[in-house]
């Protein structure tokens, strides 16, 4: 394994060494580089002021994406390449992005403007690729740009200031139709050097109190586990950071599950889709809600973009968050979790079976996450979900409920419900499925036995976000919406009690 730290910037290769494990890229930046256009304001991955981009090698070349460098740690930058906002202009002229942004007076006091620059130039690359490869396809796969598509970039960026429409409408204008830029001109020669970078050995940073490692093998990684159980595993980092900028702990070892290829791949089996733990939101979110179309409407609120080029449906579940937004939706789907120790030593558990109770999940000493298997769906299975927040983008639920029933005519055969806020893990509501097996769908209301079954089901708690009432009352108005929603009962949503991201009221 190599000594060294490599990335990519400015189409050459920069070399780094003698790092601690838990430096952020953004104190890289500011203090190394001393750089100041990249900005801290909340150290916690929310209001965006940090936002770089990073260019990874993909299948269809070099692909582009926003992330947080306030919560990326240097050594997550080794086989990458690092865009910052001091790099877009040239010869005195204002990248695309920026010259859109000044023409539509898009910046007062110009503390987020890097960070929202950096949004919309992540955007901008995006669609220059997406316009490319829809040039070769004959022009079939090219999405118009949308204002829902801005708002998602920007989704991530605060402003308190400026208001944000002249933001958006600075991207509509650049991202419209985009020319390519110095970035794009020398893709190929950043993509010889990517996979000049991603052919040599693994990564391992000796420090003064300990080492960052980053494993291309899944059994030199088990390896390495197994030898420093002690070791922190980092798969994206947009909790674990927190520690750091948070809580000022120092992290001295650290050991990158996301180097390793076989936890990155999403491969279609014959009885399930399986999800490498590596795996993000953003590359996940296609074939989840290919399969689940109604997982968008929950996956399209976890984080922000930059969030979710980072953080990984693994570390979400190894976690073991009771407010993770993935396991009770996994966990309603029937999914399973394969744990992984050296020597090939592989076992397979329901991921409702996974946690045991708050802190503490069912992984042996030097076992890891390394996939999810989703099951397929089935004609007669009917899925929602839904996610109540404070705030609509950005918030850690208070309650989330998923839902997965399967109804023959008009009745339901089986239910596979879990909630996440209602204890302290992921839990199934296995009374409620129980009253719900064999009901008609035209008699569930709330006085249906099921309703009532929630009760005995949970017993939440109050705390910053929600009452322990208002979870309760939160979950049964899930209930009934999910019930309402199921085909041949569209009528039941004029009855039904409101139900958006800030509230529970009652509108008979």
């Amino acid at each position: 394994m190599r000594e060294v730290l490599k990335y990519v910037r400015a189409g050459r290769i920069i070399e780094l060494r003698g790092r601690d494990a838990d430096d952020t890229l953004l104190d890289y930046i500011r203090e190394d580089l001393q750089l100041k256009g990249t900005k801290e304001g909340c150290a916690e991955g929310d209001c965006g002021a940090c936002t770089v981009v990073i260019g990874e090698l993909q299948e269809e070349g070099v692909r582009y994406r926003a992330v947080n460098a306030c919560i990326m740690l240097l050594g997550q930058l080794d086989g990458r390449e690092l865009i910052l906002v001091e790099d877009l202009a040239e010869a005195g002229e204002l990248h695309p992005v920026q010259q859109q942004i000044v023409d539509h007076h898009g910046s007062q006091c110009g503390f987020c403007t890097p960070g929202f620059v950096m949004s919309c130039f992540a955007l901008y690359q995006q669609r220059l690729l997406a316009m490319e490869m829809a040039h070769q396809d004959g022009g079939r796969r090219f999405e118009k740009l949308e204002r829902r598509h801005v708002l998602d970039s920007f989704a991530g960026n605060l402003c308190r200031c400026t208001g944000y429409t002249p933001l958006v409408e600075a991207a509509l204008a650049a991202c419209h139709k985009p020319v390519a830029d110095k970035f794009f001109a020398r893709r190929h020669k950043t993509e010889v050097l990517l996979r000049h970078l991603n052919t040599e050995p693994a990564m391992a940073l000796s420090t003064p109190n300990g080492f960052f490692a980053a494993p291309t093998d899944l059994e030199d990684l088990l390896a390495l586990y197994d030898r420093a159980p002690g070791t922190r595993l980092l798969a994206g980092g947009t909790d674990l950071a927190l520690e750091i900028t948070k809580q000022c702990e120092e992290l001295p070892s650290l050991i990158d599950v996301t180097r390793v290829e076989s936890l990155k791949r999403v491969e279609w089996k014959s009885d399930a889709v399986h999800i490498g733990a590596a795996v993000t939101y953003s590359q996940a979110s296609e074939t989840l809600c290919e399969m689940y179309p109604n997982l968008g409407q929950v996956l399209g609120r976890i984080g922000s973009v930059q969030v979710r080029n980072s953080g990984t449906i693994g570390g979400n579940i190894a976690n073991g968050s009771p407010i993770g937004d993935m396991p009770p939706l996994l966990i309603a789907l029937g999914a399973r979790v394969e744990l992984a120790k050296k020597k090939s030593e592989r076992r397979w558990l329901e991921l409702e079976d996974f946690f045991i109770e708050y802190g503490k999940q069912a992984l042996e000493t030097g076992e890891i996450v390394a996939r999810i298997a989703l099951p397929y769906r089935q004609p007669d299975q009917r899925f929602s979900c839904y996610k109540l927040t404070k705030r609509f983008d950005q918030d850690i639920s208070a309650v989330l409920g998923a839902f997965c029933l399967r109804v023959t005519g008009n009745r339901i055969t089986s239910a596979r419900i879990a909630f996440g806020g209602m204890a302290g893990t992921p839990k199934r509501a296995r009374r409620c499925e129980a009253a719900l097996r064999g009901s008609s769908i035209a008699g569930i209301d709330n006085g249906h036995p099921a309703y009532y079954a929630l009760e005995q089901d949970f017993q939440p708690l109050s705390d910053m976000r929600a009452s322990r009432e208002y979870r309760l009352a939160a979950a049964k108005q899930m209930l009934l919406r999910a019930l309402a929603e199921l085909p041949g009962k569209g009528a039941g949503l004029e009855r039904l009690h409101r139900f958006d991201a800030g509230e529970v009221s009652h509108v008979f």
